[in-house]
């Protein structure tokens, strides 16, 4: 037996080393090389040892070459593996062994079974295939033309838990739609006869705090059934440094996949504060955050082939890496942008003419939807680069929230933040009312401390903290009306017990 003597061994033929024949896993996911931690698509077949410990040829053959360099009667580091006994006719001719120390099976089998495999966090799933009309196995398309629902019906999904923003509803319609309709036409490529490609189209949602971006996200990724992964672009930073790299958003979307490679690569990938990302104006200080992440995303972005690490966000020895395309992730930032109404400001005012047909100086400072009139060159003033801003073809504003729109966020959709509350009372069997009067009152506050529809919660958090103190102490109490009074602190609850038509007050607020 020689070192180059390692055959590739057909299926039916692989034993594990305890002489049982392999079975066939029933398992959805690959198999993971224990040595060298490639999955089976890019390391090969697998030979399958005791404990779960699969190794793939090529470390196997790197084992049996590293045993030869030992002499006989050595010792394995281990003491896995046992020299030729000095006794045995054998020993004295060593030339039919090259140098190979024979190795106990038993002993090494036992060492892997008490050794950690591969976490669960950490294994990838196969691919499904389908049989085709002459028996054989292809890859089966993830999506159909058929299941993407059309634009209108889109919006009109968006709009039982978005309320506004109708603009930025259709946009972002018309864009998931046209963006899935691509990935299936690039999966069925091969039988169309003309040669024309759709380009891919990336999203940027403009919009103040509070306003529904991240939630609009969510809800399309709910709708299309796709994972989501969302992730902070402040947290980003240069290759080299302290932080995330570029390529952890990519990692983040394969763990909402389960490891799913091929429906990974279908997901939707959100990167919020993407304004933070805009170029330091700094002379002493590297922008190890700024215009270097905005390079390092451009062929993210554009579609390219990436090596991430599976089920962790960095990249070492020890964690399996695989091979993510990112020309079907559909990628959408959004980011607040605070100091951009201030460009689009300065570059309208200098259009202005002199004379009757000019431009107040003061015109657009109460202009709440500045953000409308962004342009490409705003957003290069702002501090992105052309490349990056090339790459994000659709510009969705959201504009800010007035009052009726807080009013109708309160109870109108699907989970409203009324309905929440109504629904925890509920399970005390007490039914929750609010008058219109406090329902206005909520929204204008909301509105004074500008955080949108995130300053609802926290107002109906702090009156509502005595409510679900108090209520569970007397069971005799069927129904609580919230009045404008008692939010402004000059009053109590409307109090209707289950047993009589008398309405008490509840002390709440002493």
């Amino acid at each position: 037996m020689s070192n180059n003597d390692f055959r590739e061994v057909p299926d039916d033929e692989i034993t594990d080393v305890s002489g049982e024949d392999k079975k066939e896993s029933d398992s959805d996911y690959e198999d993971i090389c224990y040595m060298c931690r490639r999955p089976e698509h890019v390391a090969g077949k697998m030979i399958h040892m005791p404990g779960g410990i699969s190794i793939c040829h090529d470390c196997m053959q790197k084992t049996f070459d590293t045993m030869g360099n030992y002499a006989p009667g050595s010792f394995f580091p281990g003491g896995g593996f046992t020299g030729l006994d000095p006794d045995d006719s054998h020993s004295t001719n060593n030339s039919n062994y090259n140098g190979i120390p024979l190795f106990n099976l038993n002993d090494i089998a036992s060492f892997l079974s008490t050794t950690p495999g591969v976490p669960e966090n950490q294994k990838l799933k196969k691919k499904k295939k389908k049989k085709d009309e002459d028996g054989e196995e292809k890859e089966a398309p993830a999506l159909d033309i058929k299941n993407i629902p059309p634009p209108h019906k889109i919006k009109a999904k968006l709009d039982e838990y978005i309320v506004g923003q109708d603009k930025a509803k259709k946009i972002m319609s018309v864009a998931v739609y046209n963006h899935y309709k691509r990935v299936v036409e690039s999966e069925n490529l091969l039988d169309n006869d003309d040669d024309v490609e759709i380009e891919k189209s990336n999203i940027l949602m403009l919009g103040p705090t509070g306003s529904g971006k991240t939630y609009m996200v969510k809800t399309l990724a709910k709708l299309l059934d796709v994972p989501l992964a969302i992730t902070d672009a402040t947290s980003l930073t240069e290759a080299g440094y302290i932080g995330d790299d570029i390529e952890s958003v990519v990692s983040k979307l394969l763990a909402a996949a389960d490891n799913d490679v091929e429906k990974a690569e279908k997901g939707i990938i959100f990167i919020d504060e993407i304004d933070k990302l805009a170029k330091k104006n700094s002379a002493t200080n590297r922008d190890i955050n700024g215009e270097s992440v905005q390079q390092g995303m451009l062929k993210l972005l554009e579609g390219a082939e990436v090596e991430v690490p599976v089920g962790a966000s960095s990249k070492n020895a020890m964690v399996p890496m695989t091979i993510v395309d990112t020309s079907n992730i559909l990628f959408i930032c959004g980011g607040a942008f605070p100091r951009l109404t201030d460009v689009i400001k300065e570059r309208l005012k200098k259009s202005s003419s002199i004379g009757f047909v000019s431009d107040l100086g003061d015109e657009y400072d109460d202009d709440e939807n500045i953000l409308d009139k962004v342009t490409s060159e705003d957003l290069r003033k702002f501090g992105f680069i052309p490349e990056f801003i090339g790459r994000l073809p659709v510009i969705c504003t959201l504009q800010p929230l007035s009052k009726e729109m807080l009013v109708k966020i309160l109870t109108e959709p699907k989970n409203a933040i009324i309905k929440q509350y109504q629904k925890l009372l509920s399970l005390d069997e007490v039914k929750l009312n609010f008058e219109t009067e406090a329902l206005d009152y909520i929204a204008e506050e909301a509105q004074k401390r500008k955080l949108g529809a995130r300053a609802l919660r926290s107002i109906i958090e702090e009156f509502m903290n005595d409510i679900m103190y108090e209520i569970p102490k007397d069971p005799n109490i069927g129904e609580v009306t919230i009045t404008k009074d008692y939010i402004e602190g000059k009053g109590s609850p409307k109090i209707t017990m289950r047993s009589s038509d008398v309405v008490p007050k509840l002390a709440v607020n002493e």
